[in-house]
């Protein structure tokens, strides 16, 4: 969600030194991205701590922006010395660093969660509304992901849709069981040389058993076949068609321009106003308001999510994307 601010900020101030901050895991997302001059690594433990504020030290930063409302990333900002410092929300430890604060006011209006990321950038005289997200895959790494792809029997110009039925959690989802009725009824559509591909390593043994019971070679599990983050992303640039709740890969998949199918809760935090897709050649699916005031909590909590989008639905939102 941070890659608008990324590519504004150097579109602003094309002379700057523009630096990200990330985790390993992160930082394969900002591989090739041509608006980042260096990639920083922090592994987040105890003892690299003050390794890197040297760093931050050395690179003699003016601004810091703290996107991702994080401690620790606060005071290695502050201790190395950055000047200016934007950072959202009004956490203590953003106070005791002395960092400016953006303020979300309750998330009223709501808007979506790149926009509340260039706020810190509007901090530092940004006045851009693209929001549009950005990953950059080489014409060599799709190779390498359809060479990943043909150990599956699979070929180049097969029609590849993916479907990423996990979510971890982070948002409501269907059963596997819907997701298993959907994968029937798309295997009925009359799409050539058309592959199914599975990728949540989440799957249960028993609905991973019920698609080797469709008996269906067009439905193939890749999951659990990633030797990091990087690589999903290959394969995932070489889709035609992502499929999934709102979730990181979505995002993924979004950033790279694909053609996405996202289903979302109405909940004002789970809502396609707040995470869905941006890119225009996408359709988000969210729960009408009017079934999640009848069927859902009073207070949201309670979600019935499962009925909330029909199967028909989706099917008729991949046709409208083969279009």
């Amino acid at each position: 969600m941070i890659t608008p601010m990324i590519r504004e900020i150097k579109k602003k101030y094309p002379d700057c030194f523009l630096a990200t901050l990330t985790n390993p895991n992160t930082a394969k997302i900002m591989t090739n991205n041509p608006y980042v001059d260096e990639i920083l690594i922090d592994d987040l433990s105890k003892k690299t701590f003050w390794k890197v504020i040297k760093q931050l030290r050395e690179l003699r930063f003016t601004d810091g922006l703290l996107a991702i409302p994080t401690e620790r990333a606060a005071y290695q900002m502050m201790f190395a010395g950055i000047k200016t410092r934007a950072g959202e929300g009004h956490k203590l430890y953003e106070i005791i660093s002395g960092m400016r604060s953006v303020d979300r006011h309750g998330y009223s209006p709501l808007k979506h969660e790149t926009d509340y990321c260039m706020d810190t950038a509007r901090k530092i005289g940004i006045k851009s509304d693209n929001m549009s997200l950005e990953i950059y895959v080489t014409d060599e790494e799709k190779k390498e992901a359809i060479e990943i792809l043909s150990r599956y029997g699979v070929e180049e110009n097969d029609y590849k849709i993916m479907i990423h039925t996990g979510s971890l959690g982070s948002s409501s989802n269907w059963s596997e069981d819907k997701y298993l009725a959907l994968i029937k009824e798309m295997l009925n559509l009359e799409i050539p040389k058309m592959k199914i591909f599975l990728t949540a390593v989440e799957m249960s043994d028993s609905f991973l058993k019920d698609i080797r019971l469709i008996n269906d070679d067009r439905v193939i599990d890749i999951s659990g076949n990633w030797g990091d983050l990087r690589q999903f992303i290959k394969v995932i640039s070489v889709m035609d068609i992502f499929i999934s709740n709102s979730t990181g890969p979505l995002h993924i998949a979004d950033a790279l321009n694909l053609k996405c199918l996202g289903i979302y809760c109405h909940r004002p935090m789970n809502s396609a106003k707040y995470w869905g897709i941006i890119n225009k050649r996408s359709i988000n699916l969210e729960v009408p308001g009017e079934y999640c005031d009848r069927n859902c909590s009073q207070d949201k909590q309670t979600c019935n999510f499962e009925n909330g989008i029909r199967i028909d639905q989706v099917i008729n939102g991949i046709k409208t994307l083969l279009n």
